[in-house]
């Protein structure tokens, strides 16, 4: 069985998607995400999920003022990185971590590379010297 952290990651997104939370909707939702295969039974420290969640919460007004960066001094210059991943990551945690780096005008995730490295994306006002 998934745990209860995945089932309502899998909700939430099911949610997003759909725009809808009619009753026939959410009992979709919940049959998809527990018919959704599991994956290897890996422990999950609920610290880390409370970490992830309030660096989505600071990341929402961080893309605004990102936004209103780019519309008002244009950003020309732009590379790709390579990001690690940080230690101990499950899969739900990392897709967290990709979706946080995707939400920020800034910046997206072209690849996740299994060896634990994420390639971004990114645009800067200036190039550095």
């Amino acid at each position: 069985m998934i745990g209860h952290l995945n089932l309502i990651l899998r909700l939430t997104i099911w949610f997003l998607l759909t725009s809808d939370l009619s009753w026939a909707n959410i009992i979709i939702g919940v049959s998809v995400a527990l018919l959704l295969p599991g994956r290897q039974k890996v422990p999950e420290a609920l610290r880390d999920w409370l970490r992830v969640l309030g660096e989505v919460i600071v990341a929402i007004p961080q893309a605004y003022i990102e936004a209103f960066e780019i519309i008002f001094r244009p950003h020309k210059h732009e590379d790709v990185i390579m990001e690690r991943v940080k230690p101990q990551r499950t899969p739900g945690l990392i897709f967290l971590d990709i979706f946080l780096i995707t939400f920020t005008p800034k910046t997206i995730v072209l690849k996740y590379h299994e060896q634990g490295l994420y390639e971004v994306h990114r645009v800067r006002r200036r190039r550095k010297a």
